[in-house]
């Protein structure tokens, strides 16, 4: 008992009298030189999100590709450097968590072609990379323009700069595979579409090549991947009439069937090269056509110098389902001189003093964009046009 006496007199010397405040395991910690028990004094971790970003065409005309060699020759590289021209919007897709882009016409080797048959430089698939893209859709109607090898080229290239696809497809079973991507332990499914490919068909048993618009197909597609574990559903449609704001009777017919189908959570067109209108539907979104990303076309006007980055949030809900619960449109803008440049308008126009005249002609190019935006209630529906 003496000793015991002992020890109780020397614990009394040498604690600090703060741990007395302490009671029962949180005494423990300290001592284990452990922080405090959390209970109510921290706040519980939130529920997760994800953030998805979807742009439009991006289609290599030839004032792009000898823009992209002369800023290769520019920088002392051989080829075609497209980097530059991508710049002003990389913060933008790069913080996306998975960022999509669309590319419109096939790239392979050799020289690059014009309409109607584009080829594109297999330098913009590190371009694409590089600005933040994580992922293509590559079913469009040029997606045959260089016929079955030409598919083959295209997804050589994306494969070797570690760029995800779908859309076009190598076999059958390439096809039917459901693509996933997974971020954070989130996964993501993915679907491309295109209504049609100018005329062009596969050969004969190849038509596994490109996915042609067709709502049983699309639905089976979304079913698998759901059944493959996707937590959310992306569908990429290309589709609409080009230089046309409005969405085409075909597009609203698609759209309608589609959305409301369980297993597809949001819906990103392209293809009209101008911008149309985003829809909430219920609690989910149809963005119908976010312009161009990089189109520099024979006849450039404002119309298809304009584009939008389309950004969703989605956040789990209680019941394990992910809703969008913040959608946002980034405005972009095809500069033509002195170089071939994407412009991120809103924030082009915070840098410019008021006297610049480039001002006045982006924040015209703003303001018609958040028109057609909002032509079917989107703002009030909730869209933030950034």
């Amino acid at each position: 008992m003496r000793a015991v006496r002992i020890i109780l007199i020397v614990a009394l010397i040498l604690l600090p009298a703060g741990v007395w405040a302490l009671r029962g395991d949180a005494i423990r910690d300290r001592l284990a030189g452990q922080p405090r028990s959390a209970g109510s004094t921290s706040a519980p971790a939130g529920p997760r999100q994800i953030t998805i970003a979807g742009s439009g065409d991006i289609l290599v005309h030839p004032p792009t590709w000898q823009q992209g060699r002369a800023d290769a020759q520019k920088a002392g590289r051989d080829g075609y450097d497209f980097d530059p021209m991508f710049a002003d919007i990389r913060p933008v897709i790069s913080a996306a968590d998975l960022a999509i882009c669309h590319l419109e016409a096939p790239m392979g080797p050799g020289s690059p072609q014009d309409f109607p048959r584009f080829r594109a430089p297999t330098d913009m698939a590190a371009t694409i990379k590089t600005a933040g893209y994580d992922a293509c859709s590559t079913s469009s109607n040029h997606a045959l323009d260089q016929g079955e090898q030409g598919v083959y080229d295209n997804l050589d290239a994306l494969d070797a700069a570690g760029l995800r696809h779908t859309g076009t497809f190598r076999n059958p079973a390439e096809r039917v595979r459901p693509t996933i991507y997974e971020i954070n332990g989130i996964k993501v499914g993915h679907l491309s579409y295109a209504m049609h490919f100018n005329g062009l068909k596969p050969p004969p048993g190849k038509e596994w090549l490109a996915n042609r618009i067709d709502i049983a197909a699309i639905r089976a597609a979304a079913a698998a991947s759901r059944k493959a574990g996707a937590d959310i559903i992306v569908l990429s449609a290309h589709w609409g009439e080009e230089l046309v704001h409005e969405p085409s009777g075909d597009q609203l017919h698609w759209a309608r069937q589609l959305i409301r189908d369980p297993n597809i959570d949001l819906i990103i067109g392209h293809h009209a090269h101008v911008v149309q209108p985003f829809e909430k539907v219920g609690d989910k979104w149809i963005a119908y056509g976010v312009g161009n990303t990089l189109a520099r076309h024979d006849f450039p006007v404002d119309a298809n110098r304009e584009g939008v980055i389309a950004t969703f949030t989605f956040t789990e809900q209680p019941n394990h389902r992910w809703r969008v619960t913040h959608a946002q449109a980034t405005p972009i803008w095809l500069s033509l001189k002195p170089t071939i440049r994407v412009v991120n308008l809103t924030d082009a126009i915070g840098r410019m003093p008021a006297i610049d005249r480039r001002r006045t002609l982006y924040t015209a190019a703003a303001d018609r964009i958040t028109g057609y935006l909002d032509a079917r209630g989107a703002i009030k529906a909730g869209l933030h046009i950034d």
